[in-house]
């Protein structure tokens, strides 16, 4: 699958590539990231490579993240119709001011027009709600949200780590009252993180939600670099930020590294083909803070799973759902009769669901 081989992001319009670029590295401002230089390098072999679809933050680097885009923008005379660019809102840049953050109106309006001049642009494609401000009604979120679409400064909403409850009451608000709908969901997942399989993911099927993973690599723990009992090949500036991976981890790692000695592949690229094989995953998040790992990124795009290789990784790494998805699972088969099939499935005997 080409990078420009565009997928439409939940139940909208909006044409996006399979893979999204993350832009939390840019920005050497906390010690970590990437200098400008690489991040301008970044977003052209993206963009060269057929990409379309750019994601930022206002708190990423402090705003400096915003401001290298909107600068490569600017000097590299780039198209910007021809760019999605998503950012996001809720962290506050003014310690001690009470509205210098959150998702009420004042906040949302504030920060809108802050990451439109860091942005050096008119519009922002997608303005993400970075997480849920329990102080704020959400119908004060979704009406302010509405009004930036309907002013021309946003053209869609989209959530990031907000509960699944707190997301369909949202929805379904902006349902009943014409809003603009939530047309995809940024959420952390990977196969050492899949307890948004419970509740997240069935809900953003049935409400319309596109599923963008971020983090599918694990903060590069299924990048390859980590081998149990070995410090290998690591980031140190990394781990002193996100530990190391735990001796469960490592059966699901070595899992990656044998299908990807199998297919001659990348770990990253193996965890990566795996995020975008699961229903309901539009456009996968990658970030990088070299150029030489971003391309290694956009290699998995090459990669394509067996059934074997594909239930062998989703059975090393099967989670632990919060009650009731497995009673759920478990007790789906009682609609019909002992011995009756439906959709595959052979309704258990009484005695086995007695036992």
């Amino acid at each position: 699958m080409p990078l420009d081989h565009f997928i439409t992001l939940g139940r909208s319009g909006l044409r996006v590539s399979p893979l999204c670029l993350g832009t939390m590295t840019f920005g050497e401002d906390f010690g970590w990231g990437a200098s400008e230089g690489d991040s301008h390098a970044m977003l052209s072999a993206y963009l060269d490579h057929g990409g379309n679809f750019v994601d930022t933050a206002n708190i990423y680097t402090g705003g400096h993240s915003e401001r290298i885009i909107g600068d490569y923008l600017r000097q590299r005379d780039v198209r910007r119709d021809g760019i999605v660019l998503g950012t996001k809102f809720y962290c506050s840049l003014f310690p001690g001011d009470p509205n210098g953050g959150g998702a009420g109106r004042k906040a949302l309006l504030q920060q809108c027009e802050a990451s439109l001049k860091r942005l050096q642009t008119d519009y922002i494609d997608i303005y993400w709600l970075h997480n849920w401000d329990q102080t704020t009604p959400v119908e004060e979120t979704l009406r302010g949200l509405d009004d930036l679409v309907a002013a021309g400064k946003i053209r869609y909403v989209g959530f990031s780590d907000i509960p699944a409850w707190k997301t369909a009451e949202a929805q379904t608000i902006a349902h009943f009252r014409g809003w603009a709908p939530v047309i995809a969901l940024q959420l952390e997942y990977s196969l050492l993180e899949r307890t948004s399989e419970g509740e997240l993911f069935p809900m953003a099927q049935a409400l319309g939600m596109g599923i963008m993973p971020w983090s599918p690599l694990k903060s590069g723990f299924l990048s390859g670099k980590f081998k149990r009992g070995s410090k290998g090949d690591v980031d140190t500036k990394r781990t002193g930020l996100v530990g190391i991976p735990s001796e469960a981890d490592y059966d699901v790692i070595e899992a990656v590294a044998a299908v990807a000695s199998e297919l001659g592949a990348s770990s990253a690229s193996i965890a990566l083909a795996w995020v975008r094989s699961r229903a309901g995953v539009s456009s996968t998040l990658i970030g990088a803070r070299r150029v030489d790992q971003l391309k290694a990124n956009l290699d998995s795009l090459n990669v394509t799973l067996s059934a074997e290789q594909i239930k062998k990784l989703d059975d090393v790494s099967k989670p632990k759902l919060n009650f009731p998805a497995e009673n759920n699972e478990m007790l789906a088969p009682m609609i019909g009769f002992p011995g009756t099939t439906i959709d595959g499935r052979t309704v258990p005997s009484a005695s086995r669901l007695a036992a």
